[in-house]
């Protein structure tokens, strides 16, 4: 018996004349014995090259060259059409194509051809239905990861991208170049009704559906339009129950991610937002516009029915229902309809028993 050299020992010269090395492990074929010793770090994970910033290892000199402009910001290749620099060669590549038009890359269902490979691997999943990243708050599906982690921002409120100018925060970079607009002037559509200005197209195609009146969407349960799908879609939830946004301190679960962030004022205790004529604090601008209108006692909201002013919206809406006799809330138990949440929850406690509280409450309240 003898004993069996190890593969990666396996480094045979072959073709003395062409000095070709071949790796004993995957049969490839090399130059110099040097190429050689740098491939078979491939096969044993030998990482012989250290960051001296971040500790981070590599198995060859020039991978940490590479890296170690993420921390030097050395952008050493440019763009001789629109001067963006870059670190790396393969993203300059990558760049170039936006200006030659080039897209190797082609999908071989519907023969879109792509300029970058990861495009094509995101279009693929279109026709494969693939969507294996899945959300754990509402149980929304991607085909991305980066998808899901720009989705993930929806529950957690987070929004790092911040503008210097008016400091307000977004939660994706695309709305964030489009709000820059606003303050750069670049590229700007204007709304020739009332001159608001908007970063793109179909912002303004949207809000011109507020001067015609518009409302494509409509709802299926109470036949309700709305001029947004957006609007529709969490009109939606009233009907559903669905409450896909959940704060993380006390559990509690909300429709609409704007819902959770108010609600995230009472347990940050952020108020800075100050009424200067009472000096009470706000957590939202918003909330203290509304409030201002104690002061100024300002209605601006009115009813087309019977021309019933209102200080906010949100009573104008509840007043309404009263012309239209719609009831949103159902009881599940009974059937019985409710044009308000808190009515529908009143009832409930017919069924759950707790009336008798509900009568001693009122009777106490009477007799203070």
């Amino acid at each position: 018996m003898f004993a069996q050299s190890s593969p990666l020992k396996s480094q045979v010269k072959i073709g003395t004349e062409d000095k070709q090395f071949k790796c004993g492990v995957c049969d490839k074929i090399f130059g110099t014995s040097s190429h050689l010793k740098t491939h078979t770090r491939i096969h044993t994970g030998d990482k012989p090259f250290k960051c001296e910033v971040c500790d981070k290892m590599f198995g060859q000199k020039f991978s940490l060259l590479s890296h170690m402009r993420t921390h030097t910001g050395d952008k050493p290749f440019k763009c001789e059409v629109c001067d963006k620099t870059f670190g790396y060669s393969s993203n300059f590549r990558k760049h170039m194509r936006i200006h030659t038009g080039n897209r190797p890359f082609k999908c071989e269902v519907c023969k879109k051809m792509f300029a970058q490979s990861s495009n094509l691997k995101t279009h693929i999943a279109i026709h494969t239905g693939d969507k294996p990243f899945k959300c754990e708050v509402c149980n929304k599906i991607f085909g991305q990861k980066f998808t899901l982690l720009r989705h993930m921002r929806i529950h957690t409120g987070d929004k790092p991208f911040k503008c210097d100018v008016c400091d307000k925060t977004f939660g994706h970079i695309c709305h964030f170049k489009v709000h820059m607009r606003t303050h750069t002037g670049d590229h700007l559509l204007k709304c020739e009704l009332c001159n608001k200005l908007f970063g793109q197209n179909y912002e303004l195609k949207k809000h011109m559906m507020i001067h015609t009146g518009d409302k494509p969407f409509k709802c299926e349960v109470c036949y309700k339009c709305f001029s947004h799908g957006g609007t529709l879609k969490v009109h939606m939830r009233t009907h559903t129950g669905d409450q896909p946004f959940k704060c993380e301190v006390c559990c509690k679960m909300f429709g609409q991610s704007s819902h959770l962030k108010r609600h995230m004022t009472m347990h940050t205790g952020d108020k800075r937002w100050k009424c200067q004529v009472c000096e009470k604090k706000f957590g939202y601008s918003s909330l203290l516009r509304d409030h201002m209108r104690v002061h100024t006692r300002e209605k601006p909201f009115k009813c087309e029915v019977c021309n019933k002013m209102f200080g906010q919206n949100s009573s104008l809406k509840k007043h309404k229902k009263i012309h239209t006799g719609e009831k949103p809330f159902k009881c599940e138990v009974c059937d019985n309809m409710f044009r308000e949440s808190c009515h529908l929850k009143k009832h409930m406690r017919i069924h759950t028993g707790d009336i008798e509280t509900q009568f001693k409450g009122e009777v106490l309240d009477a007799n203070v």
